[in-house]
């Protein structure tokens, strides 16, 4: 029994030494969005990007991206619609005060690049997305990046707007350091 033991503990020890643990960096990561509204494309961002990224090249049955940004940080340039964005139709950011990507299966195309599935869920719907991205390695900082569409409606974020667009693309540039 002390061998099984022994044996297990080997092999957890060796599975998390390729475990490589990350934190965004959010001062130097951005979150942002593009819609049509109107004819005209809305540029927007969100801040308070925050959580864990498991990434190791080398160890990628183990890669795993769990992140959040916060809803009160919309922010599209014009004060009045971002007020009205956090209201109950759109973010509703006093209940739902957080976006948040969990991943569940990380792939690597080429090096350099990578397929990613994760869990988008934004205020109480929860989709499975998936989408391409890219890293580099710099120094002691990591850089991902990559981009998707969605449908607002899915997330019931809108409701039938005739004026704005259902579907935006989301584009992720994202800087971690090691914890």
């Amino acid at each position: 029994m002390i061998r099984l033991i022994t044996f297990c503990a080997f092999v957890l020890n060796f599975q998390n030494s390729f475990s490589q643990s990350w934190a965004p960096v959010e001062d130097k990561s951005t979150v942002t969005f593009k819609i049509k509204n109107f004819g005209s494309t809305i540029d927007g961002s969100f801040k308070g990007l925050a959580g864990t990224i498991e990434f190791d090249e080398n160890a990628l049955a183990a890669a795993r991206f769990d992140v959040t940004v916060t809803t009160t940080s919309i922010d599209t340039g014009i004060k009045m619609r971002d007020n009205h964005l956090r209201k109950e139709d759109y973010f509703h950011v006093s209940q739902y005060p957080t976006i948040r990507f969990k991943s569940s299966k990380v792939t690597i195309t080429k090096p350099g690049s990578g397929m990613v599935t994760a869990n988008l869920t934004i205020k109480k719907t929860t989709r499975e997305i998936s989408f391409p991205f890219t890293y580099k390695l710099i120094s002691n900082t990591i850089h991902f990046s990559g981009e998707f569409e969605i449908d607002r409606r899915t997330y019931e974020v809108g409701g039938n707007s005739v004026t704005m667009a259902d579907k935006l693309i989301v584009r992720l540039n994202v800087v971690a350091a090691k914890k």
